[in-house]
């Protein structure tokens, strides 16, 4: 399957951090789901996906957020919000658990993917603790890139947020400790009455270089 290229740019043209979003426009659940797939089928590194994704519909909870994030609108006004988690580490159990999904999933002997595994154990392990976390962290903002980039080829708006108190909001979302709060995401349609001011972007040439 293929994409023009003028849709491509032309739906990332489109795109913008939306800062005021129409509350009374709700996200079609075909279309809500395909926005999930995405995140369901994001890359990150030996594909062992060391997030979580939270899906924030209660509005009671919206509320509590909202306190928590400079009172920033998008929360509780976006149809969906969403909060993107990392695990703090990376355990052999992690591992495990990745080994014995891509055997079921390829039909692949656990024993063959032996090799596999050590690689992946000797490479989370030569790093420190918070090396891994920072890592794990670094693999949700290529979850968001996808969620946005998805939902822009869908025509729906978004507006990627690290302005909220992530240890507060760990404890409203009563993760366990083994996760972090990296970001939030609102996802919704955008109010005609905000303002979109002309896109400022740096010429390519400031930082594209062809080696």
């Amino acid at each position: 399957m293929t994409v023009s290229t003028d849709t491509l740019l032309s739906s990332l043209r489109w795109r913008y951090a939306t800062k005021s979003f129409d509350a009374s426009r709700k996200i079609p659940a075909e279309t809500w789901d395909a926005i999930e797939e995405s995140l369901v089928l994001t890359p990150s590194s030996f594909g062992l996906q060391p997030w979580k994704f939270l899906v924030i519909q209660d509005p009671g909870v919206r509320s509590n957020l909202l306190a928590e994030s400079w009172r920033q609108s998008q929360v509780t006004d976006a149809s969906h919000f969403v909060v993107l988690a990392a695990r703090t580490d990376l355990t052999s159990q992690d591992v495990e658990t990745w080994i014995s999904r891509m055997s079921e999933v390829q039909g692949a002997p656990v024993e063959a993917l032996a090799p596999l595994k050590g690689m992946i154990e000797g490479f989370a392990q030569a790093m420190s603790h918070e090396a891994r976390h920072a890592w794990n962290m670094r693999q949700c903002y290529i979850a968001l890139g996808q969620l946005m980039a998805t939902a822009a080829a869908l025509g729906i708006d978004t507006c990627p947020m690290e302005g909220l108190d992530s240890k507060r909001i760990k404890g409203i979302l009563k993760l366990p400790s083994d996760a972090t709060v990296v970001m939030g995401i609102a996802v919704g349609r955008r109010s005609y009455n905000g303002i979109v001011s002309p896109r400022i972007r740096l010429p390519d040439s400031r930082f594209i270089k062809e080696v």
